[in-house]
């Protein structure tokens, strides 16, 4: 199970998310790599497109090649003209300071970007940019390609069968996602099994969503395992999953990383006590919603625009109880479910659908609140 990743996308910084405190991240990759760790995520965006600087003067400027494994993602999401792609790659190579990539990824793969809001192509394969991977591959520039996701499974299934090529997918999963309609985290999962690719993990603790639960769940999980840390328990929940590459943790104190390397040092699988509590745990979580979950439930079979209403409540609603609500993932798949299901673009606004609950009352307003809300607050 010691499998643990450096996220390098919530690095310290002093002021604003460019200026690094080296000090202490310098700290924090000689420890991790003390402690027998090696593999480092980073993106051509994260800090502002700063990380991968970042990384190399942390990281490969400070230590043999040998000693580590460096992860980085093409940006689908800058819409990239198929003439610049060659050189922002190049310009990945130099801002890490390395000849080759360990794992490289196609950013944010899903269906607004892979298939278009209509269902046509989008930019991944106007742009050919999977092709382009290939020939990085076959050139020795990178070691193991695969993609980042944030669909369906439905989707997901498709991209693999048409892209054989690809070794593994890097997918958000930890205890809430991995029942969410939206995420379908265990979905996603075992889809990647089933074609016979490897998984990174992603989330892990949900953007650190789950490092601090109401304390009522809190005490659920105290009661079992007293000194365990909170954020240790979503770990080992994925720690625990087979034919997993890493399990990736953004960290951003020296502190983080000795508790998630005692933590992976340490783990293992989750018992049946602590298995009952964790659920437990999660259901209070998803109860101190805005909207609980027993309340989104008696709206089971309704649609919007052939959304799941339950899918679109919950997302509004576990984004509200996250750290930085604006920034979660789950307000990000709405959009790709109006697309696939619908070929609806929600930041052009949709057409006005009725809903009306199985007892007769129209809840059509809480709908468009939660869709506003989420449009407003997805990128």
């Amino acid at each position: 199970m010691k499998n643990l990743g450096f996220g390098m996308m919530r690095l310290p910084v002093l002021s604003g998310q460019t200026d690094f405190d080296y000090e202490q991240l310098n700290q924090m990759v000689d420890e991790f790599l003390a402690q027998g760790y090696t593999y480092f995520d980073t993106s051509f965006v994260y800090h502002e497109g700063k990380s991968e600087e970042a990384v190399r003067k942390a990281l490969v400027e400070r230590h043999p090649r040998e000693a580590y494994t460096v992860a980085t993602k093409f940006p689908t999401f800058n819409l990239v003209p198929e003439e610049q792609i060659e050189s922002i790659f190049e310009s990945q190579l130099a801002n890490l300071g390395v000849e080759y990539i360990d794992y490289y990824l196609i950013h944010n793969v899903q269906n607004v970007y892979y298939d278009g809001v209509d269902g046509k192509g989008g930019i991944i394969k106007t742009t050919n940019l999977f092709e382009h991977a290939k020939k990085w591959k076959e050139d020795g520039k990178i070691r193991h390609l695969g993609f980042s996701f944030h669909s369906s499974a439905k989707l997901l299934d498709r991209v693999l069968t048409e892209h054989p090529e690809v070794e593994f997918v890097q997918i958000a999963l930890n205890p809430i996602d991995w029942d969410s309609e939206l995420v379908q985290a265990h979905a996603c999962y075992d889809v990647i099994r089933r074609h016979g690719k490897k998984v990174v993990i992603m989330e892990a603790v949900k953007g650190g969503g789950l490092a601090k639960l109401p304390d009522e769940a809190e005490a659920v999980l105290k009661a079992v395992n007293p000194d365990a840390s909170i954020a240790s328990w979503s770990l080992r929940f994925c720690l625990e999953k087979e034919d997993v590459i890493t399990v990736l943790s953004g960290m951003s104190t020296l502190e983080q990383v000795k508790d998630n390397i005692r933590t992976s040092n340490e783990a293992q699988p989750l018992s049946e006590a602590e298995r009952k509590a964790l659920a437990e745990a999660m259901r209070i979580y998803r109860e101190s919603a805005p909207i609980k979950q027993s309340e989104i439930e008696k709206y089971q079979g309704l649609m919007y625009h052939n959304v799941p209403v339950t899918a679109i409540l919950q997302a509004y609603s576990i984004c509200q109880i996250q750290p930085d609500p604006g920034f979660s993932d789950d307000n990000n798949y709405l959009k790709n479910a109006f697309a696939e299901n619908a070929h609806l673009d929600f930041f052009k606004g949709l057409p006005k659908q009725q809903v009306i609950a199985t007892d007769g009352t129209d809840i059509t307003e809480l709908v468009e609140k939660a869709v506003k809300w989420l449009t407003e607050n997805s990128f």
